[in-house]
């Protein structure tokens, strides 16, 4: 079973769909290969710097290169992208009032290494989320050509539908072919992994990941890209990061140096020099007992 392959402009109506249906979907051509080749000049010092991996799973001929956010500016337009972002907001939107960047890393898999294990990668959570919870949406953006032959990603197409236990046969799996500039989009549930490159080049990838507001990330976003860093980039960016409330009370800091002249309660905003935006957060420090109230009978907390 092949995965459908859907058109640069593509709707969200379309996305979730072949979403909901196989877990897995394949937009192509979204990025250009002017920005495809800027952005990976940036990645390349990165990357030849970055060892190959330590163990079976990360792949002892894979290197894995993160902290994309604060090293590589182009990498920047990719998280904001609207249509991944409208995407995950729409599927992730159900269980929260805000999405997160929970990854971003390179995916360098060069010949000879072997196919990764499958495996489900909402299992950084454990079991702990009722399986009725979607925590994230994920995204590989193929940087090279993905092939049968180089490594392109295997998926198992309904696999997020599956009991934890159930193994898929050889059958069951197939692999995301794709175009170099196209995207795969994947949701946390469904089975997964690195496949095995048999051919004579590496196979590059961008794996950029979203989460629910309310969960740790898997990569941590406040040290990967410190407020040094973030202070200069977008308000959009600065929020997929985390340097806002996630919802009412959550999420908020107290300066561990002194109280602040508004109070000990700040939003994430401050660190960066600013305040929130209208309409996207709150503040406890900005709060009302009447809005505190109005927080509980909404159950926002």
């Amino acid at each position: 079973m092949s995965l459908t392959t859907l058109a640069p402009d593509a709707g969200k109506e379309d996305i979730q769909s072949a979403l909901e249906s196989d877990g897995a979907v394949i937009i192509r051509d979204l990025l250009g290969a002017a920005p495809r080749q800027q952005l990976v000049d940036q990645l390349r010092p990165f990357i030849d710097a970055t060892p190959m991996g330590n163990d079976d799973f990360t792949g002892r001929k894979t290197q894995r290169t993160g902290a994309l956010v604060a090293r590589v500016p182009a990498c920047r337009e990719l998280v904001t992208d609207a249509t991944i972002v409208g995407a995950a907001e729409t599927f992730l939107g159900p269980y929260t009032e805000r999405i997160l960047l929970h990854l971003t890393q390179t995916i360098h898999i060069h010949p000879q290494q072997g196919a990764q294990i499958l495996h489900r990668d909402r299992l950084a959570w454990g079991t702990h989320l009722p399986r009725s919870i979607e925590p994230q949406l994920n995204t590989i953006w193929a940087l090279t050509d993905f092939t049968a032959a180089n490594g392109a990603t295997r998926v198992v197409p309904g696999s997020h539908r599956w009991p934890w236990e159930q193994r898929a046969e050889p059958s069951e799996i197939t692999q995301a072919e794709m175009a170099a500039g196209s995207l795969l989009l994947y949701t946390g549930s469904v089975l997964h992994s690195g496949g095995e490159n048999r051919s004579q080049s590496a196979r590059l990838g961008l794996n950029i990941t979203y989460c629910l507001g309310w969960l740790r990330t898997e990569e941590n976003q406040y040290l990967s890209c410190p407020p040094s860093v973030a202070r200069e980039l977008s308000e959009d960016l600065q929020e997929l990061l985390g340097y806002t409330q996630g919802n009412y009370a959550l999420g908020y800091y107290s300066d561990p140096a002194q109280p602040s002249k508004s109070g000990d309660i700040l939003p994430p905003e401050n660190a960066l020099g600013r305040m929130p935006r209208p309409g996207k957060g709150a503040s406890l420090s900005s709060a009302t007992d009447d809005g505190f109230e109005v927080a509980l009978q909404d159950d926002q907390l």
